[in-house]
């Protein structure tokens, strides 16, 4: 089984670390930032082996570097991220798009192009182990905004994101779920879920702790954007969220 370790780092951000007891293999998926990262994999004794991006932005790439630079002291870091954004990630090893694979150890991510907050972003779905990283796409409770986008391909995200199992664990890069959560009782006063998870989410930030991962079945139940009915209504949500 995988292990799955959050690091936050920045004012926001989550990196996640994905090990594999069984091979020996580490991944850092959008590390932001190198030291914090590191150090978390040091107190477990694990060596990161990969990286994986999930979209262009400095706090998703910005520990690249050096990350793969100490990575010299124990046999190297393959960074991987996406193919349509090549250009502007320069440390890259390897390029991949809709329907490629990757590995961990014997465990398989299949990539997804879900393109909307920028051009090329992709998610990396581990089926066979009920996970998926998400980057800035889908937020507990939120969406992305639409950078380089349309509500359209966004709408077609959340779509893609609903069908998946329900008890799918979803690890976004961001701690957002209080603030969205505050938007979405504004559209859904009535959603009793809604609220309930509120009052959950809350008394999780009022101790510090963190309300991420989540799970698509929280989502379709509590995330206004994946329960708009259209394009329309995810634009307009969209565009109300981002005036708020």
């Amino acid at each position: 089984m995988l292990e799955v370790v959050r690091v936050p780092v920045l004012s926001d951000n989550y990196v996640w670390l994905i090990h594999d007891p069984a091979s020996g293999d580490t991944v850092a998926v959008d590390p932001a930032v190198a030291e914090p990262v590191l150090d978390a994999a040091a107190q477990r004794g694990w060596t990161i082996g990969q990286i994986w991006n999930t979209h262009w932005h400095g706090d998703h790439v910005g520990g690249n570097a050096a990350i793969k630079a100490a990575a010299k002291d124990w046999g190297g870091c393959t960074i991987t991220g996406p193919a349509a954004e090549a250009a502007k990630i320069g440390t890259l090893d390897r390029t991949v798009g809709e329907g490629d694979s990757i590995r961990i150890g014997d465990h398989v991510a299949q990539v997804m192009a879900v393109p909307a907050h920028t051009a090329g972003h992709i998610a990396y779905h581990l089926a066979d182990d009920g996970i998926i990283f998400v980057g800035d796409t889908l937020f507990a409770m939120g969406c992305g905004r639409l950078f380089e986008g349309t509500a359209a391909q966004m709408f077609a995200n959340m779509q893609r994101f609903a069908a998946l199992p329900g008890d799918t664990t979803v690890y976004c890069a961001h701690e957002y779920t209080e603030s969205n959560g505050r938007f979405a009782l504004t559209v859904e006063p009535d959603n009793a879920a809604l609220r309930a998870r509120m009052e959950s989410v809350e008394a999780a930030r009022a101790q510090g702790e963190a309300t991420v991962p989540t799970t698509i079945a929280l989502e379709r139940n509590t995330n206004i954007f994946m329960r708009a009915h259209d394009v329309a209504e995810l634009a307009q949500r969209r565009a109300a969220k981002d005036a708020a």
